[in-house]
């Protein structure tokens, strides 16, 4: 399977939604645009897997338009990075949105360009802010997991 059997689904999907879409346009794998005056510009992003290269791209093209979408194959079993949720958060916080395309060419969104950051887990925040007030000095070097503290 190649990049290239993502554009169809991925493109019809978001004719769908209103937009013409083109592809290869200035490097941009697909780009869209709205029929609105100045057009909303939504750029598009294809892999076959969802990897730290696919979220590299879309850092890369978030300063030319209005939208980042993500897309990629969805793993055989709903096993892969498409259900981590440390891979859909990092894309929350970015603002992207997400696309797992299907074997059969069903486009399934993942997660809205629009959707919120997630809120703060106040919990987790105070335990860290009271175990950092906690300790006495700096006993142990930052990335070592394998001394006591």
């Amino acid at each position: 399977m190649l990049e290239t059997s993502l554009y169809s689904p991925v493109k019809a999907f978001l004719e769908g939604l209103g937009f013409m879409v083109k592809g290869e346009i200035g490097g941009c794998d697909l780009l869209a645009l709205s029929a609105d005056s100045p057009p909303i510009v939504v750029i598009c992003e294809l892999k076959l897997k969802f990897n730290l290269e696919l979220i590299l791209q879309g850092v890369d093209r978030m300063a030319a338009s209005d939208e980042v979408w993500l897309a990629a194959c969805m793993s055989a079993r709903g096993k892969g990075r498409e259900s981590d949720v440390r891979y859909r958060n990092l894309c929350r916080r970015l603002g992207f949105g997400l696309l797992g395309v299907r074997p059969n060419g069903e486009v399934q969104v993942l997660l809205s360009p629009t959707a919120l950051a997630p809120r703060r887990d106040p919990r987790r925040r105070s335990k860290l802010i009271d175990e950092h007030r906690r300790r006495q000095g700096d006993p142990v070097a930052g990335g070592g997991s394998r001394a006591p503290i």
